[in-house]
């Protein structure tokens, strides 16, 4: 069940992506966050009320409860630097970057949780993902200005930050119910996004919404809930350097719908990176 998991999360994260960069195309990043992440925040109670652990929210632990929230941090900070950089560059540019956090956190599960069982694999695996993701990071080609890979440096922020929400949420996950989990978190991602919206004093740019962008930016908000509520789940049950890879093959879907929405297409260099990634992930899953 956990691996069907996280199958799961990987398809509903590459949608994640697409529903997004068509919600920010006029719509300031920082707000878009904070707008999405109520309608992960109602859509993760939601299921905590279906599957009814509402009940075992005092029962959790201290450690459980300080690791969830430097886990929802970590993932608002990931979100903020991943939206910021979907808002500078293409799709099929920026997600291979922020997929490269599989890398570090293979390497922290192997050391924080002690997951050797099949360790030569795990790192030829792990080796051809990296390689995967560098051959797959362009820089753009419009013949200029730094301004136009700044989408990097908030790529590279996305995966680091991402690699240790997994890490985090996998410690303050233990013995909490997945679900209610997610849900803590969330709370500390709504928090943290909308800090920053009234800190850089974005609050007046809500009265400027589009109405179309905005149902992009809350169905992608459903998305990216239906994907933690899998991803944790598989972490739970499952083995984290086996997990983040498979949640990771979301480019595959986000780099599909790119070609279709966008017409992002890929260079042969990045083709091959790309299938580098999915035979590394297909190694993992299957032998790791």
């Amino acid at each position: 069940m956990w691996m069907i998991a996280a199958c799961g999360s990987a398809i509903f994260a590459g949608l994640t992506s697409i529903l997004a960069k068509c919600g920010i195309r006029k719509t300031d990043s920082d707000v878009a966050t904070a707008i999405r992440t109520i309608v992960v925040l109602i859509f993760s109670w939601i299921m905590v009320f279906v599957v009814g652990s509402a009940d075992s929210i005092t029962q959790i632990g201290t450690k459980s409860l300080i690791f969830l929230v430097l886990s929802g941090a970590a993932t608002g900070a990931s979100w903020i630097c991943y939206f910021k950089a979907l808002s500078m560059g293409d799709v099929n540019k920026v997600v291979p970057i922020d997929k490269s956090s599989t890398v570090l956190t293979v390497l922290l599960a192997i050391i924080c949780f002690g997951e050797t069982d099949n360790l030569a694999v795990k790192l030829v695996a792990t080796m051809m993902l990296g390689i995967g993701v560098m051959l797959m990071v362009e820089k753009k080609q419009s013949g200029s200005k730094a301004a136009d890979n700044g989408y990097i440096i908030y790529a590279v922020g996305s995966a680091v930050f991402a690699a240790l929400t997994s890490v985090l949420g996998k410690i303050g996950i233990s013995g909490v119910e997945s679900n209610l989990g997610t849900a803590i978190r969330t709370g500390v991602v709504l928090v943290m996004a909308w800090i920053i919206v009234f800190m850089k004093g974005k609050q007046p740019l809500l009265k400027k919404l589009d109405g179309r962008e905005v149902m992009f930016i809350c169905l992608s908000g459903i998305a990216t809930g239906a994907s933690w509520l899998c991803y944790y789940y598989a972490i739970q049950n499952g083995a984290v350097s086996v997990v983040v890879p498979i949640d990771k093959m979301s480019i595959l879907v986000s780099i599909g719908f790119s070609y279709i929405a966008f017409k992002e297409k890929l260079s042969r260099k990045a083709l091959c990176g790309l299938a580098l990634m999915t035979v590394g992930t297909i190694v993992m899953a299957l032998f790791g």
